[in-house]
């Protein structure tokens, strides 16, 4: 069995992330999410699709983005 790097929880169906040049060991989805998912620059919720950047700054939404002055973007399809 192996130990999520989040909760601690020693499971036999944990699995592997890479990202980032790092490895992480998880038991489920949503602590992968809570410990490696961005988070959006604006409204501060865990990025899990494909977001927007711009100048440097990650956005779950166009919407995000353009309430933070951020204009021009187009989310992706």
């Amino acid at each position: 069995m192996a130990k999520c790097d989040m909760c601690g929880n020693d499971y036999d169906k944990a699995f592997q992330i890479t990202a980032g040049g790092k490895t992480h060991t998880f038991d489920s989805f949503e602590c992968a999410i809570h410990m490696i998912a961005p988070t959006c620059a604006h409204c501060s919720c865990k990025i899990i699709g494909h977001g927007v950047e711009a100048d440097g700054k990650i956005f779950c939404c166009v919407h995000c983005a353009s309430e933070s002055g951020v204009g021009g973007l187009k989310d992706r399809r």
